[in-house]
């Protein structure tokens, strides 16, 4: 199974939006990697976040880290769903050829996922999601982590609060429907 950290954060809502979140459904945010950043609001307006880990181990075949993914995401569903919605960060480019394997990998393997499902799922560009969080679309990855701060979450590392980000421009722009 992935290795998996987990963080949760109230909202901020006042009790009129803790009703209009109790009526909504479950959301999942993703920022697709080695180390996949999540964030996920469930039915009852509760956001958690974490990060999980799909580094392949010494022994392992090439498609197990995709197999520990939907596994994963599989538990995540039965365990926080049922997921209505999917939102992940669309890469356009990569620093290095693996990088854009496992996301290209990754992907396949959450549509596909999503697809059997009939979960709607859609990609939010990495400079519309920088954007959002800190006002520049070109945005490090620190200003990232301090802008998911300032909304009261508190990230591990730039992962979780892209995928923080991701699920706040989601609800907030989206009423968290794609």
């Amino acid at each position: 199974m992935a290795e998996t950290t987990l963080s949760t954060a109230a909202t901020g809502a006042t009790p009129e939006t803790h009703i209009a979140h109790a009526a909504a459904r479950t959301i999942l945010a993703l920022d697709l990697g080695t180390t996949t950043g999540w964030a996920l609001r469930a039915a009852d307006g509760l956001i958690t976040s974490g990060t999980a880990s799909f580094r392949p181990g010494r022994y392992d075949g090439g498609g197990m880290r995709y197999l520990r993914f939907t596994n994963w995401l599989t538990e995540l569903d039965r365990l926080s769903g049922p997921i209505a919605t999917i939102w992940f960060e669309e890469v356009r480019r990569h620093a290095g050829t693996d990088a854009a394997h496992v996301f290209g990998g990754l992907m396949a393997s959450l549509t596909s996922w999503a697809e059997l499902r009939g979960i709607p799922y859609s990609g939010v560009p990495v400079g519309t999601i920088k954007r959002h969080a800190t006002g520049k679309g070109n945005a490090p990855k620190q200003a990232m982590i301090d802008a998911a701060r300032e909304r009261g979450f508190s990230p591990a590392d730039d992962n979780e609060a892209d995928a923080i980000a991701i699920l706040l421009w989601a609800i907030e722009t989206q009423g968290g429907l794609a």
